[in-house]
């Protein structure tokens, strides 16, 4: 382009635009000569326009960009002035997912400061995996979740998080921009809400709301289940005309309650959809749905209360009466015999108690099983009711026994009158019996005791009655035996005692009982000594010496020493499984026990409950050594080879001689109680214990004192270098749960 020659006013000027590009930056233009310009001067004018257009562009875009930059700045400081300000937080990443910014919310969330956060990765804050968000943000724009985060402290919670991606000038990806924003407590609102509305619709009680004037506003599915009315069939009705006719009087009785802020209970006929009533436990009260503006709501919940009913009668038939054979059971038979006897009373009569215990019929248990006996005591107790009268009264109290009670007795035969009752009772049990394939014979023997010649209350007839069965089963099967004084005797006695010793076991009399081992070292409880128990009915705690023997005697101590290991070793998984510390437990065996047998039995029962033989000491005293001294070594050489320790109880009370006790595979020698009740005033027996704790350490075995019972004997064993103690100065015997308490802290009780 060249320039505009004027020559208007007789001289000649030149003008031209500054363009460049299509943006006209201003004009130049000269003049004032007389001659005209040459080409030349032309082309290099307009060269020189050209030249000052391009100065004059890139002066402005300079300018320009001072004040857009001067504008940015202002802009991002007050952006930044603004994200400080706001409560949630916001984070921005670089797309390497590094922390580039992040406000005060996010410090106040978080717990991080910016100058400790700002430069660290985003997985900082992660308290699980889901980087798929990042790829989902970068492919889509932007991406919303919810996830627990972690805060400074390790503290989890739930955050609703949103992604959105930040992009430059061009739209080029160079970030992400994050909202989160803590959830817990909604979600926690919303479990809330959510739990409770399933209660309330899976609530086994029909559920009624109301408004404050009783209108129905909602019902659970219970209340559509008992009723037949829907949801919507009910809504808007007034819930007390639910209540049937038969219901008016309970109706006006429950206003005064509710308006004193109470809640009224009982019982209310509902109304059903079709017209039948339900018999409803019903409570009723009124629940201030929003304090603040004084709302109230009613609330009604009920049950189907035949249902109850019917489960009382069966709690009630269960506690009462026999699950076997449906007759009054040990619990209701001292309310009989009170209306009985009191009867007796009145009419000036005599009454009669039968007892009746099966022979042998633990017999019929062990070949045919529990089922085929449970048919044969309800045919047994249906062959008793059939023999006697109807005001008769029988019972079974367990097992095999039964008892029949004959409540008024007229005349002066009174006892031929019983005694034939006895026999025709002693024939009916002898019909033979079907059980299975097999055809069974069974016995009884018969106790009779007379009201009032042999007592006036209910316990005493049963138990005199319970004397003259044992005399009965003494003279012969099959027979009846009338109370007399001479029964009580102390033979008589003892045969008792060995029969309910037979049935203890049977009828879970047995317990354990536990006396700590203490270690001498620390104080701190390392063993325990288990120890046989028998809870004998209508007697109470039998004292061992008095069964131990019998059942020594009988050899019943076999199937106690069975029935013992099994126990302990169920106590001490229990006590594992609970977590509590596992402690070695000890355990007396009999002579009788030591056959070949015996240590597979023990390991079985170890396996049983997957416990270690480390779990056992098994203790054998110096009479157990002299029957069949070569066999027992042989039978303590196998349990030791099995892993079990062993020791020697009741040391120096026998004749093991020293060269004997060299062979024995005993880790523990444990001191007779006969030699610490002495010390440490007696000097012999100070001087035994001793020599016997010099004896185990040159023999390399641990030794333990039984009996300690005062803090001078417990020095004295101390300073002998006894390793082991035990006795009432640290505890008495005590139940498994009193012993639990002992483990939990590993230190004898407080009191001992």
């Amino acid at each position: 382009m060249l320039p505009k020659s004027d020559t208007s006013d007789g001289r000649h000027w030149l003008a031209m635009p500054l363009v460049f590009g299509e943006e006209a930056l201003g004009f130049i233009g000269v003049g004032g000569r007389t001659a005209a310009y040459a080409t030349e001067a032309l082309r290099r004018f307009a060269n020189f326009a050209s030249l000052l257009a391009g100065l004059l562009k890139s002066r402005r875009s300079e300018e320009r960009r001072l004040v857009a930059l001067t504008r940015s700045e202002a802009s991002v400081r007050q952006q930044t002035q603004m994200l400080a300000q706001i409560r949630d937080s916001l984070i921005t990443l670089d797309r390497e997912g590094f922390i580039t910014s992040w406000n005060r919310g996010a410090e106040s969330l978080f717990g991080y400061t910016a100058e400790e956060i700002v430069g660290q990765h985003i997985l900082v804050l992660y308290a699980e995996d889901d980087d798929d968000a990042f790829n989902h943000c970068f492919e889509h724009g932007s991406h919303s979740m919810t996830v627990r985060r972690r805060k400074k402290s390790g503290e989890l919670f739930w955050a609703s998080v949103s992604w959105s991606l930040a992009r430059d000038e061009q739209g080029k990806p160079v970030g992400l921009i994050g909202y989160i924003v803590d959830i817990s407590a909604q979600l926690a609102a919303s479990e809330t809400l959510h739990l409770h509305a399933r209660i309330f619709e899976q609530n086994n009680d029909a559920i009624v709301v109301t408004d404050a004037h009783w209108r129905i506003v909602s019902v659970n599915r219970a209340f559509t289940r008992l009723t037949g009315w829907s949801a919507d069939e009910i809504s808007g009705r007034h819930a007390l005309r639910l209540v049937e006719r038969s219901g008016a009087r309970q109706r006006h009785g429950i206003a005064h309650p509710l308006e004193n802020g109470e809640v009224w209970r009982g019982s209310l006929p509902v109304r059903r959809k079709t017209g039948a009533a339900l018999p409803a436990r019903a409570s009723i009260s009124l629940v201030d749905a929003q304090p603040a503006t004084g709302t109230r709501h009613g609330c009604i919940v009920f049950s189907d209360d035949s249902e109850r009913q019917k489960a009382a009668r069966e709690i009630e038939r269960l506690a009462f009466c026999d699950a076997v054979t449906g007759l009054p059971n040990r619990t209701q038979l001292p309310s009989l015999l009170r209306q009985a006897l009191a009867g007796a009373t009145r009419s000036g009569q005599r009454s009669a108690l039968l007892f009746v215990d099966l022979d042998r019929f633990k017999n019929i248990n062990d070949s045919f099983g529990h089922r085929a006996a449970d048919a044969l005591l309800r045919e047994i107790g249906c062959r008793i009711s059939a023999t006697l009268a109807p005001q008769d009264i029988v019972a079974r109290l367990g097992s095999d026994e039964f008892v029949v009670v004959l409540p008024r007795l007229a005349g002066p035969d009174h006892r031929e009158q019983v005694r034939d009752t006895a026999h025709r009772l002693l024939a009916s049990i002898a019909v033979p019996a079907s059980v299975g394939a097999h055809e069974v014979m069974l016995s009884a023997s018969i106790g009779i005791s007379v009201f009032p010649d042999d007592g006036t209350d209910g316990e005493s007839l049963l138990k005199k009655a319970d004397t003259a069965m044992y005399r009965a089963k003494r003279a012969r099967s099959g027979s009846c035996v009338f109370y007399t004084h001479d029964m009580e005797d102390d033979a008589f006695t003892q045969l008792r005692l060995e029969s309910d010793l037979r049935r203890a076991l049977e009828r879970d009399e047995l317990s354990l009982h536990f006396q700590p081992q203490i270690s001498l070292a620390n104080g701190r409880v390392t063993a325990a000594e288990a120890l046989l128990r028998w809870q004998r009915p209508g007697i109470g705690m039998v004292s061992p010496a008095q069964f131990i023997p019998i059942a020594e005697e009988t050899g019943l101590i076999v199937r106690m020493g069975e029935w013992m290991i099994d126990a302990v070793c169920r106590q001490i998984a229990a006590w594992r499984d609970g977590s509590l510390p596992v402690v070695r437990v000890a355990v007396n065996l009999s002579a009788r026990e030591f056959v070949p047998e015996l240590p597979a039995k023990i390991l079985d029962a170890l396996a049983r409950y997957a416990l270690p033989p480390s779990a056992l000491e098994l203790e054998i005293t110096e009479s157990v050594l002299m029957s069949n001294s070569e066999r027992t070594v042989s039978i303590m050489q196998a349990l030791r080879d099995a892993g079990l320790r062993l020791a020697l109880d009741d040391f120096g009370t026998g004749y093991s001689s020293l060269s004997y006790l060299k062979r024995l595979p005993i880790d523990t020698l444990k001191i007779d109680r006969s030699f610490v009740r002495g010390i440490p005033d007696d000097h012999d027996d100070s001087a035994l214990a001793r020599a016997i704790v010099g004896l185990a350490k040159n023999l390399r075995l641990s030794v333990i004192a039984e009996g300690v019972e005062t803090a001078e004997q417990a020095a004295f064993l101390r300073d002998a270098g006894c390793d082991d103690m035990q006795g009432y100065y640290f505890s008495r015997p005590l139940p498994a749960a009193a012993f639990t308490l002992i483990l939990r802290t590993g230190q004898p009780p407080a009191s001992a």
